[in-house]
């Protein structure tokens, strides 16, 4: 009886811990964060801890399998692609491509959608009589652009000017900023009509002076949840150009790329598409999962419940 009771003693010791685990991994996106801070640190500083030249070849040592099969090699962590690059290598050198696309199109994506946004909103306080008139032409061509089918227009756009990051970076600002417009404008059409705003009006402040003192910071967490949400999708969209040949152009090692060039060696060589498509998952899940518990986060009416 003193046995069990120790035991249980012991289990009722070890469950708080347990619960209190569970509690913070639900309440903070500890998982998304850490996968997150990988890519981050991939992407900057892994490029110069790579193993292997990413474009360089090694006809001898095509297909080895990962390190942990009987046939891998030790010099090969993830194994090599049909010429006998280095997949860990190129995945690594990929995670900085996948950064610095992302990054330049969300950027110039986010100021743009963002302007649009707060000028379809506040127009009418700008021109009250043409104001409204802004407002819908600015909406129609946010919900033109929606209907774009942008992969079609990329492979055209790709057949005409040609390959080259120019051109993906257009594109994936092309995708970005449509989806900020309409997010913002809805906030901005409710702070406007704040009592603090009519008093700024009332104390001579200029519009300018409203727009970025008053109206901005009101929707930033809108802003910062979208971007989060559509830094997965850029990624995404990244690397389904880059598998079909109009994105990131070759020598450069990029995840869709990639995974199209592993497609044909999926029966012998599996890895070749395996890990990149595995980073592309990892990724894109953590940002979206991210994205939700900011969401969750900054929008009173969810706290609430």
């Amino acid at each position: 009886m003193a046995d069990t009771g120790v035991v249980l003693r012991r289990r009722r010791a070890i469950a708080p811990s347990w619960s209190t685990i569970g509690h913070v991994l639900r309440r903070w996106p500890i998982l998304p964060l850490f996968i997150l801070v990988i890519l981050v640190l991939t992407g900057t500083i892994g490029p110069i801890f790579a193993p292997h030249n990413p474009i360089k070849s090694t006809l001898t040592a095509r297909n080895t399998p990962p390190m942990w099969s009987s046939e891998g090699d030790n010099k090969y962590v993830l194994g090599t692609d049909h010429v006998g690059r280095d997949v860990l290598s190129r995945v690594i050198h990929g995670a900085r491509v996948s950064l610095l696309v992302t990054a330049i199109s969300l950027t110039s994506g986010l100021i743009v959608g963002t302007a649009v946004g707060v000028m379809a909103g506040y127009a009418d306080q700008i021109s009250p009589r043409f104001g409204p008139h802004i407002d819908e032409i600015l909406m129609r061509v946010v919900e033109i652009t929606f209907a774009v089918p942008i992969i079609l227009v990329a492979l055209v756009i790709v057949i005409v000017f040609g390959q080259n990051f120019g051109v993906l970076l257009g594109l994936l600002a092309f995708v970005s900023w449509n989806a900020f417009p309409r997010n913002v404008r809805a906030e901005v059409l409710t702070l406007k009509t704040k009592d603090y705003v009519a008093l700024a009006k009332v104390s001579g402040a200029s519009t300018f002076r409203i727009i970025f003192v008053h109206i901005l910071p009101g929707v930033q967490n809108t802003i910062l949840v979208i971007a989060t949400l559509r830094v997965g999708q850029l990624i995404l969209i990244e690397a389904i150009l880059s598998f079909l040949g109009a994105g990131v152009p070759p020598p450069k090692p990029a995840w869709g790329s990639m995974i199209s060039d592993g497609r044909d060696y999926l029966g012998d060589a599996w890895w070749i598409a395996f890990f990149p498509g595995m980073a592309i998952f990892l990724v894109v899940m953590a940002l979206n999962f991210l994205g939700d518990w900011m969401r969750d986060r900054f929008d009173p009416r969810l706290r609430q419940l």
